[in-house]
């Protein structure tokens, strides 16, 4: 396997682009902005947490990050290769962590990842692609030194606890699209591009579903197996995530079911109304076909044609024609046909 190679010294200068923040952390309390190359050392003062977050780093910056907490060489290469299902894996005293992340971009869902690497004293989060800044999760767990001050674990927590709820604004969008989309189905035909909507919707509730489907396992990995990183009090905090996951789950389900009907009623909906127009017209077909086949009789080139020479007989016929044509329209309006 091919592994990228990596600065030759931690003295070499790393660039800070793709340094979102880095903090050492005592007491639940920001003591001080750091860098790159300091994250050791502050790691290794006790009651330290180093908490770091990286925007699309490149190899150079995930090197030095990994010399500074000593990271597995594969772990390293699936962060900067951003093509990861969701998973959690144990790497000596560290745990390495994908989760998918996922926003409504120009009526789409663009999915991104997060990569954390998180062992004692220091927590590093990776992201890329469409992913909502953490610089929320970090703010709200400084506000809240005492819920800090758990360590890593509850900074890891807070992290998967906010991936998971940046997946309900999406759903929300597209449930308020859905509702309407059901609405017009009950009162007329969906056009072509309300239908190929639908599909776009389903295919992409499909994918994120697929996307956070292995969430679940990650977080009951982090629940309920005996992992050196998280403790145990830390444990009912990982199951409320998971409840929040296969929440998500239950809603994108409910919505392909919604939209999968939305669809066929559509369908239903269109086939009534073809019915109708086929049986306005069958019904206006037989009442031509009246004054159409007495018309066809008397417009033969025949010598002898009974009431031929009679008088009155244009008459008779027209009104004979029109009693028909009449009766057969009050019996189709009865029906319901016009």
């Amino acid at each position: 396997m091919n592994v990228p190679s990596l600065p030759a010294s931690l003295s070499e200068p790393v660039s800070t682009q793709g340094v979102i923040a880095a903090g050492a952390y005592v007491d639940g309390r920001r003591v001080a902005n750091i860098a790159i190359s300091e994250a050791s050392s502050w790691r290794a003062k006790p009651g330290h947490v180093v908490w770091i977050g990286l925007h699309e780093p490149d190899m150079a910056l995930l090197g030095a990050v990994q010399k500074q907490f000593d990271l597995h060489d594969l772990a390293i290469e699936d962060a900067n290769n951003a093509h990861q299902r969701p998973k959690i894996e144990q790497y000596g005293e560290a745990l390495f962590i994908v989760a998918r992340t996922a926003q409504l971009l120009e009526g789409r869902i663009a999915f991104g990842e997060t990569h954390i690497f998180v062992g004692e004293g220091y927590l590093v989060s990776v992201r890329h692609g469409a992913s909502t800044s953490y610089t929320p999760v970090r703010e709200r767990c400084e506000s809240c030194p005492r819920a800090l001050a758990r360590g890593e674990d509850y900074i890891l927590y807070a992290i998967l606890d906010f991936i998971v709820d940046n997946y309900s604004p999406v759903l929300e969008s597209i449930h308020e699209e859905v509702e309407g989309i059901e609405d017009d189905v009950l009162s007329k035909p969906i056009s072509k591009a309300q239908i190929e909507r639908l599909y776009m919707l389903r295919r992409d509730l499909l994918r994120l579903r697929t996307a956070i489907g292995p969430l679940v396992e990650v977080c009951r990995r982090l629940e309920h197996d005996e992992l050196a990183m998280v403790r145990a009090t830390m444990q009912p905090l990982f199951r409320d995530v998971t409840d929040h996951v296969r929440n998500i789950q239950e809603r994108i389900d409910s919505m392909r079911e919604v939209l999968a009907f939305a669809f066929e009623a559509s369908l239903l909906v269109g086939q009534a109304q073809e019915t109708a127009v086929s049986k306005k017209l069958a019904s206006w077909l037989a009442i031509l076909a009246v004054p159409t086949a007495v018309a066809g009789i008397y417009g033969m080139n025949f010598k002898y044609i009974p009431e031929l020479q009679w008088e009155y007989s244009y008459f008779v016929v027209m009104g004979m024609m029109a009693l028909a044509c009449l009766a057969l329209y009050w019996r189709f309006h009865r029906v319901g046909w016009l």
